[in-house]
């Protein structure tokens, strides 16, 4: 499996228009990718660290310690491409934590902040993920139908290579139209509408 790096791709999908402006980015492992097992109970994935991208400039300062973490551990590198807000999560913070301790739940205080990263953005433009498992699916047909969804546009903003396929990145459409569709069929196909995509696979 060839190495991915998405790294100067995705530059140029984002922007910071504020002090208050990040991006989510995570290092992670996958169960899948470990067929012995994850430390802890069940679990699918573990986080092993996260960073909060405030300028291009911090997203190269820490690029090579992701790519140097996610060889170690046989992970691979994730960056949510709607915007997140210091303000916003730290008030989402504060009520996670205070119904955290309400329920005695003190152990996971820890892990509050990171999780409302991963919860809440603070994007205007939304971007959303079509997830392709199929390299040698052509895309063509499916952004020409999604264009004529409401709002009625292009919806196409970038192909972004992953393990298997790739993530189309998109504008918003009507999921509904897109569910009940008899255009073609969704085999190996999944919208997601807040999801990290991939910088980096090693």
């Amino acid at each position: 499996m060839a190495t991915i790096d998405n790294f100067e791709q995705i530059k140029k999908l984002l922007s910071f228009e504020s002090e208050d402006d990040f991006y989510f980015c995570q290092i992670i492992q996958r169960k899948k990718d470990h067929p012995e097992g994850l430390p802890g109970k069940n679990n699918n994935s573990r986080a092993i660290k996260t960073y909060c991208i405030k300028s291009i400039e911090s997203l190269d300062f820490y690029k090579d310690e992701m790519i140097q973490l996610a060889a170690f551990h046989n992970a691979r590198v994730g960056i949510n491409l709607n915007k997140r807000s210091f303000e916003k999560i730290a008030f989402q913070t504060l009520r996670k934590i205070t119904d955290q301790i309400l329920n005695k739940d003190y152990y996971h205080t820890k892990k509050a902040f990171d999780s409302c990263c991963g919860t809440y953005s603070n994007e205007p433009n939304k971007k959303w993920i079509i997830d392709i498992d199929d390299k040698d699916l052509d895309p063509t047909k499916l952004l020409k139908f999604i264009k004529d969804l409401q709002p009625a546009g292009d919806k196409f903003i970038d192909k972004i290579n992953t393990k298997n396929g790739y993530h189309l990145i998109v504008k918003p459409f009507d999921m509904n139209k897109f569910h009940t569709n008899t255009v073609f069929k969704i085999e190996n196909i999944d919208v997601h509408k807040d999801n990290p995509t991939i910088l980096y696979i090693p």
